[in-house]
């Protein structure tokens, strides 16, 4: 599936879209380091966009959506729907902009989130946990007010801005033989795939997600867009992956572009933010730790043998409450696997 695909096929987003986002992001978004995780036998590594200004990988696809509205639009002001990381993304790309924004959250966002977004001066709109409610609640805001909405992951401006991740990945270790990579609606995936596939054609891109939200996995295996229900999404701590189904754009980038999709338990994932810290030293929020969870506990199953080359987790954000991480920092490690 590329630029010629077949009717209602949504058309992919290639290599040179993501190096001109690249450009758009120079001096806004970090180039984030790959940082050593566990052994160095291991020859694994995190690329680390907790360190992003914002703590998460965000801002990249953020900042390109309102870089490249029209100035007019622009100007009327930003509205998105999100739980946190990309509601911090877009307020503050407003803020960068001189422009107004409005962030609709659901009521079970995490309260650091929330006071993140209030800090960049945007307006917050709490709704009730369903990814529908959100977005149909910013709809009509848009339209009351002529905001332009910045989608949080099914957008091709969305897709192009996340894929800066994967290109630094893939330019920074052209060797690399397997890229983890957090999915919750699939912005993030999607666009590292797109980027090391293009440039690494010989790593696998693998996603992770929660036992318990773990639509992408179904949507994959059955080869259409499998939707949850957010009472079923909003169990697991991962905050960030509690969107209900995969985006359209998104689903047509993963189903060529990656090669599975492996889910992790509740343990495992606090395990993993404690071991980011103590073997990484770094700060990471659970829908980050998704990859480190893989890497750690799933590298026989998954195959990930450092012989075949440096093994990548795309660590997407360190935004958590710090009541929930000093627990997290004491949970109990289960045994590899």
């Amino acid at each position: 599936m590329t630029a010629g695909a077949s009717p209602g096929t949504p058309r992919l987003v290639t290599l040179d879209e993501i190096r001109a986002a690249a450009r758009v992001l120079a001096g806004v978004a970090l180039h984030t380091p790959l940082v050593p995780f566990g052994a160095p036998e291991r020859r694994q590594w995190l690329k680390a966009e907790s360190l992003q200004p914002i703590g998460a990988f965000k801002l990249r696809g953020a900042y390109h959506a309102a870089a490249v509205l029209p100035p007019d639009a622009r100007a009327r002001g930003l509205i998105t729907y999100s739980s946190g990381n990309h509601a911090q993304g877009v307020a503050r790309a407003a803020r960068l902009f001189g422009v107004p924004a409005v962030i609709v959250m659901p009521s079970d966002a995490p309260a650091l989130k929330r006071a993140r977004v209030e800090a960049d001066g945007a307006e917050v709109v709490v709704v009730g946990t369903a990814s529908d409610e959100r977005r149909r609640v910013a709809e009509q805001i848009a339209a009351e007010r002529g905001l332009a909405i910045i989608p949080p992951y099914d957008d091709p401006r969305i897709v192009a801005g996340q894929g800066t991740c994967g290109l630094e990945i893939a330019e920074d270790l052209p060797e690399v033989a397997a890229v983890l990579v957090p999915i919750g609606g699939g912005g993030l995936a999607s666009g590292v795939a797109a980027a090391v596939r293009a440039l690494a054609p010989r790593a696998r891109v693998i996603g992770v997600e929660p036992e318990l939200a773990a639509d992408a996995r179904e949507s994959l295996e059955t080869g259409q867009i499998v939707r949850w229900e957010a009472d079923r999404v909003s169990r697991t701590i991962a905050d960030g992956t509690r969107t209900q189904s995969l985006g359209r754009l998104n689903f047509a980038h993963l189903a060529v572009q990656m090669e599975r999709v492996v889910t992790v338990s509740e343990a495992e994932i606090a395990a993993a933010v404690r071991l980011a810290a103590e073997e990484a030293r770094l700060v990471v929020e659970p829908s980050g730790a998704l990859p480190v969870a893989a890497m750690r506990f799933h590298a026989r199953e998954l195959g990930l043998d450092p012989a075949d080359g440096p093994i990548v987790g795309v660590v997407s954000g360190g935004n958590v409450d710090p009541e929930r991480y000093r627990a997290y920092l004491s949970a109990p490690v289960p045994p590899e696997g």
